[in-house]
């Protein structure tokens, strides 16, 4: 069991949580201390009685704010994610101490020195290569990371030799080791190719008059190329799917496959069938057996929607997928290995998932290497006119009629409107309202849409203290704005307040990249 406890920085409160532990005779396996001001404890799962003793005893101390249990500790959330990506990344990464002895090697590694990990830990490298001499590298003053040409059984390969410093208490550098990265004459060919012919093109359909959307963009155009999971989140009708199928078209796999499976449409026994198939025979007397979405995705992408949706079970089947590559069609004895690229999409919060039970970690672990979140419509109020102008121009020529003007009080309204179902809302309204629209112009009447609350939030904000409603509108304005001028300074000078006030403010209600 794991506990957050949110508190001040106050000397000697870190031994009188401890003394509450002793006093509940819970063996500690391990404690945190972040100096943001929040200390993580790490003990035997509890059941709920002594858990009831024990949190209200730790809220109790003066400086503690809040006690939450969380699903796991900050080093093991990063050693995770660490061990996650090392093992997905195609390129060869080992990492070795001052003497050129191998303390680390990701699967790649291990496979082009063809030795396991253990077998390879506290061996020296140098003897294995051909053309450099990693040792003697490490024995100068002040190594620089250096690209040599090695041969490794007789095959050449691109070494990137990158020293690791680490910063003393004093302030004074130091060097720790290094880390070699292999990449193959295939590999650097390929990304060669990728620069000379993978353009944003397939990025230009999207609308990025905001801020949000541009940065968006900004980092799709980065990760797509990337051959690691992907996982893009976001809410119900942001255009998850397209930007998927964007990243894939302009991913060195963009000439392959695309094949989506809805993990939200389908019961265990159908989806099982759908993602990896079936033997001939398996199922009465068909002969010829079914190919799987796994297979028909080989050498492309897989996008699988809603995986928060997935069961238990295909968890469980798609996480040794991810891990070797190889399944077994329902009936079939024989294992099949594929070669996939895999996307996943998701309207809610896996980590949420996760911590409920819901979703498995170690999965989670291994989609969530590279992400992506669409912002709402909300969230993109510079892109609403120029998204409604263009797909009133699109829906008009689709229906073989002229192209309808937005009224001024439409305009206005539309950069308004809440947008709960965003873009596919706006999509269809206008679609909608222009097939039925007998002028040439569209206004209010024209559009059918669901009564707002404009702020319902504020709603909830009238029950408590004024206090605490103001800290709530508070909250509600910089949560609104911050999509738009996402760094605390444009926060700032469009709030016209001091950029230490507004860096607080975003830290202590958890907004951004102050997020806790």
């Amino acid at each position: 069991m794991r506990l957050k406890v949110n508190c001040e920085d106050r000397l000697g409160l870190t031994r009188e949580l401890l003394n509450i532990l002793v006093e509940h005779r819970i063996d500690l396996r391990g404690i945190e201390i972040d100096t943001s001001g929040i200390i993580y404890l790490n003990f035997p799962a509890l059941d709920f009685a002594e858990l009831q003793h024990l949190m209200p005893a730790i809220r109790r101390l003066p400086g503690v704010h809040d006690v939450q249990t969380i699903a796991c500790m900050p080093s093991e959330q990063e050693h995770n994610a660490i061990s996650a990506l090392l093992r997905v990344l195609p390129d060869a990464v080992v990492a070795v101490d001052l003497k050129g002895r191998i303390t680390l090697a990701n699967d790649a590694a291990c496979a082009l020195l063809n030795e396991t990990q253990a077998q390879l830990i506290q061996q020296p490298l140098g003897p294995r290569l051909k053309g450099v001499f990693v040792s003697r590298w490490l024995e100068q003053e002040n190594p620089r990371p250096l690209s040599e040409r090695v041969t490794i059984e007789g095959e050449p390969w691109l070494a990137d030799l990158l020293p690791i410093w680490v910063t003393e208490e004093s302030g004074e550098k130091s060097l720790a080791g290094a880390v070699v990265v292999f990449k193959s004459a295939w590999r650097i060919g390929q990304h060669f190719k990728a620069m000379r012919h993978r353009e944003s093109k397939y990025f230009d359909d999207f609308i990025d008059h905001s801020q949000a959307m541009s940065a968006l963009l900004r980092e799709a155009r980065r990760l797509a190329v990337l051959d690691a999971p992907l996982l893009i989140t976001g809410e119900t009708g942001t255009g998850k799917e397209q930007l998927a199928r964007a990243c894939h078209k302009a991913s060195l796999r963009g000439e392959g496959p695309f094949i989506l499976l809805n993990c939200a449409s389908m019961p265990d026994d159908a989806a099982e069938n759908e993602l990896f198939g079936y033997a001939p025979g398996a199922f009465g007397n068909n002969a010829n057996g079914k190919r799987g979405v796994l297979e028909q995705a080989n050498g492309g992408t897989l996008l699988l929607d809603e995986i928060g949706e997935m069961s238990p079970l295909l968890q469980r089947k798609l996480l040794r997928v991810l891990q070797d590559g190889v399944f077994r069609r329902l009936g079939d004895e024989q294992e099949v290995k594929v070669d996939i690229r895999v996307i996943c999409t998701s309207q809610q919060d896996l980590a949420a998932l996760v911590d409920n039970g819901q979703f498995r970690q170690d999965l989670f672990y291994r989609l969530n290497v590279l992400n992506l979140r669409v912002p709402s419509l909300r969230e993109r109020q510079k892109d609403i006119l120029p998204l409604a102008r263009h797909l009133c121009t699109r829906y008009a020529a689709a229906l073989e009629r002229p192209q309808p003007r937005l009224s001024a009080k439409l305009a206005d309204y539309l950069q308004h409107y809440s947008w709960p179902g965003n873009v596919r809302q706006l999509s269809n309204s206008l679609y909608r309202a222009i097939s039925l629209l007998e002028g040439d112009e569209l206004d209010m009447t024209d559009l059918s849409l669901p009564e707002q609350n404009s702020l319902p939030e504020l709603t909830a904000l009238c029950e408590g203290s004024l206090d605490n409603a103001v800290k709530g509108f508070e909250r509600l304005l910089l949560e609104r704005l911050y999509p738009e001028y996402p760094s605390s300074r444009l926060l700032a000078k469009r709030l016209s307040i001091s950029h230490t006030a507004v860096a607080n403010k975003l830290r202590e209600y958890g907004i951004g990249k102050h997020k806790k």
